[in-house]
């Protein structure tokens, strides 16, 4: 007998006492259902368990240290590779290569254990005919072609695979949920059982995801809490660089990133992605600044490019590719109302290079300076590079990791940076860092780079004019 206790949300698991159209909580719209409950069920008396507790310094850690995947970039991304039992989601547009990846991985893994690639998008053909474009052909890695999730819990028992790829997990039905495969139920209860075998199992599990017209992960917001790590697949269509951001991750850094390079024979990790998003020209041009950005442990130079137009529009244009266009907004307000830059009648376009997305904070002066650069057709001078936090009174926030975007900045050939004061003591650096000396008050990193410190954004501009 079951009796009516409230609504909840399928996607954040907010509750209500009555039926709404719209969560309180996330705002998504006819996400509230019904939640019962079983009456007459008593747990005063206990149940079974699966092992009994023991102090933790007693627990073997031994089987939790990850297991190299053949694929150095996605190792820098997982935190070292896949722990057993660990449960990896990614997500990815379609056709941005998430099956390519996985199958290149599945088949170097296939080399130390056994592995089965559960297909529900294609075909067993079609991926065969994947894996001899790529060289992915190896006997310890095993195809089935399953939606169905009892079906794919059958192969899992016959073959007692080390690692269990699915892709993708919206495409896979349960009978024992309601709705459709996909659906925000079916979802949640495929999951929540390939997650519950990953475990008992001690399997490593890769669940292919699919992503909304907005980017986010399809499906309710538990499948993010339920698996241990959240990857998600970047990359221009009309571009081979791919890169694979860690958005999640229980054994490893968030936010770390792994570069790819996507091409007719496979895909190939890009170990040293530095001067992928610098155009490199013989002379320097107005509305263009580079910076460097850290993604997880790694820094990349980018350069962000900038033009300003007039315009007969009562509505001046702001656009932006790559960056936040709110922070963007923001900087352009500094822009206009500490330094009086005349933009309110100007188109104001924003882009980076390579197709690389930026959301550092210590972006906002290369920003500043690229827009203001354009708006006074004036270059900034060669060989420097622009590190700073913009706050709404103009003043320069230090950064973190400034020793080592600078080295990296250093060893590509710059050789001035512009930093907040504040930002840098003089002493050795840690190791694969330079050291900062100051002679008559200026900072450089020797050889040959000149660290240049403001306080403002008016001491920034003075510097460079």
């Amino acid at each position: 007998m079951a009796k009516k206790v409230g609504y909840r949300c399928s996607e954040c698991g907010w509750q209500t006492a009555k039926w709404v159209g719209r969560c309180g909580e996330c705002q998504s719209w006819g996400t509230v259902d019904e939640e019962t409950a079983r009456s007459g069920v008593s747990v005063a008396t206990g149940g079974a368990v699966t092992a009994p507790a023991v102090p933790i310094g007693q627990v073997k850690a031994e089987v939790a240290h990850a297991r190299t995947t053949g694929v150095p970039e996605l190792d820098r991304v997982l935190g070292g590779g896949l722990v057993p039992g660990a449960v990896v989601l990614l997500a990815g547009e379609p056709g941005i290569g998430k099956s390519t990846l996985l199958l290149e991985a599945a088949s170097k893994i296939a080399r130390q254990q056994t592995v089965l690639y559960v297909t529900g998008e294609e075909s067993a053909a079609q991926v065969r005919l994947r894996a001899d474009r790529i060289g992915a052909i190896h006997d310890s890695l095993y195809l089935a072609a399953e939606t169905d999730l009892s079906a794919l819990v059958t192969h899992v028992e016959k073959v007692q695979p080390g690692l269990l790829v699915v892709d993708s997990v919206q495409t896979i039905g349960s009978t024992q949920a309601t709705g459709v495969p996909g659906g925000v139920t079916q979802v949640r209860e495929v999951a929540g059982n390939l997650v519950r075998m990953a475990k008992e199992r001690g399997m490593s599990t890769v669940l292919v995801g699919h992503v909304t017209k907005e980017g986010s992960i399809a499906g309710p917001r538990t499948l993010e809490h339920l698996v241990d790590v959240v990857l998600h697949f970047e990359g221009d269509r009309h571009s081979r660089l791919r890169m694979v951001r860690a958005i999640k991750n229980r054994y490893g850094p968030v936010d770390e990133v792994g570069c790819f390079d996507l091409h007719e024979n496979g895909i190939e990790g890009i170990a040293d992605a530095s001067g992928l998003f610098v155009s490199h020209r013989a002379e320097p041009v107005p509305g263009t600044c580079v910076t460097v950005t850290m993604e997880g442990t790694r820094p990349l130079p980018a350069e962000v490019q900038a033009l300003v137009a007039r315009t007969e529009a009562q509505q001046p244009r702001r656009s932006s590719s790559g960056l936040d266009p709110y922070r963007v907004t923001m900087v352009l307000a500094v822009l206009e109302r500490r330094l009086n830059a005349r933009l309110g009648g100007c188109d104001v376009f924003t882009a980076t290079v390579g197709g690389i997305k930026l959301s550092d904070p210590a972006i906002d002066l290369s920003v500043m300076l690229a827009v203001a650069s354009a708006a006074g057709d004036k270059a900034l001078p060669p060989g420097l590079v622009v590190l700073g936090e913009v706050g709404l009174a103009g003043e320069l926030r230090p950064v973190r990791d400034v020793r080592r975007r600078l080295s990296e900045a250093a060893r590509l050939g710059f050789t001035r940076a512009l930093v907040p004061t504040g930002s840098l003591e003089t002493g050795k650096g840690k190791r694969g860092e330079a050291s900062l000396v100051r002679v008559n008050g200026r900072a450089s990193f020797a050889p040959g780079f000149d660290v240049i410190e403001a306080e403002n954004v008016w001491d920034a501009l003075s510097h460079i004019t």
